[in-house]
């Protein structure tokens, strides 16, 4: 075998952070929408605030949009259902793929 030098061409560009190459990898495919339904989980806390985040727990969300939350109690299961239209409106805020179409709540077992 001949003894081989592999050059390695520099790219003149800056490195850019992971997620600002995965968000926009993202939003050119057809599940970039799914990925930002999915965040919902992990913000729930600061969506819905802490009053509510201490009594719900998110459990997942669907592709047609629908979120599972567990509730501790039925009686803020029946509140946070009245609540259901300003809450979404507050979870969609600023979202322009991936948005909740509806709550499912749930008591927690």
């Amino acid at each position: 075998m001949a003894n081989e030098t592999t050059q390695v061409k520099r790219s003149s560009r800056k490195p850019e952070k992971m997620s600002d190459v995965l968000a926009s990898f993202m939003s050119t495919t057809k599940d970039g929408g799914r990925v930002e339904q999915a965040r919902v989980v992990p913000e729930w806390p600061a969506l819905v605030g802490e009053q509510i985040s201490a009594v719900t727990e998110p459990i997942m969300i669907t592709r047609d949009g629908t979120l599972f939350v567990a509730v501790k109690t039925s009686s803020w299961m029946s509140e946070l259902s009245l609540m259901e239209p300003q809450l979404l409106i507050a979870i969609n805020e600023g979202r322009t793929a991936g948005k909740v179409a509806r709550i499912h709540w749930r008591l927690m077992g």
